[in-house]
């Protein structure tokens, strides 16, 4: 087996882990006894727990990452269009993601990689919403940047909200589509 497909192994073990037992449930000797392998081998791919949760919580952001951007490569080439789906794209992937998700985010509360890491990930969507609105704007690029942290911002208190069951999908996703479009402010 590759050294990558080694990985992807043990990081499939791991979400079955975590999908069945629980966070509190994984470690690295854990890890390596279900996917049948030595602790050296899980400790050489991950180095320590908090790197294993890492890089399963970076593998599920990627998944998110890819779907967002086909659907915004496919989109109509409108403001009311790319809006929609980054409102829809945001909302489905907290309903999508699953418990593991927020699972992970919970473990690594604290983790001072996992907050690097974490910011990495908002600054990347950050940049996929600037670059997919700069079209829709005559906002300066600094503003639009500041814009696009609101939006997301704004995606994670909606999406708190809806989780909770206090509003719908719809719903949820619709008003972060509404609040996106006014973001930008005049069209180009």
């Amino acid at each position: 087996m590759t050294k990558a497909d080694r990985r992807q192994q043990l990081l499939d073990t791991a979400m079955e882990i975590v999908r069945d037992h629980g966070t509190d449930a994984l470690t690295l000797g854990a890890l390596a006894e279900s996917a049948g392998v030595s602790k050296p081998v899980a400790y050489e791919h991950f180095g320590t727990r908090a790197g294993l949760l890492t890089a399963m919580y970076q593998q599920i952001d990627a998944k998110q990452v890819r779907v967002l951007l086909d659907a915004l490569a496919q989109s109509p080439k409108r403001l009311a269009d790319i809006a929609r789906v980054v409102g829809n794209a945001y909302m489905n992937c907290y309903v999508t993601v699953g418990p593991e998700w927020h699972a992970l985010s919970a473990a690594l509360k604290g983790d001072d990689q996992m907050e690097t890491v974490q910011q990495e990930l908002v600054d990347g969507y950050v940049a996929i919403y600037q670059e997919a609105l700069a079209p829709f704007t005559r906002l300066p690029d600094d503003t639009l940047r500041l814009r696009c942290i609101g939006i997301y911002g704004a995606g994670e208190a909606i999406a708190r909200d809806m989780i909770r069951g206090r509003t719908s999908l719809g719903t949820a996703a619709s008003n972060l589509t509404a609040l996106i479009i006014s973001a930008v402010g005049e069209p180009a």
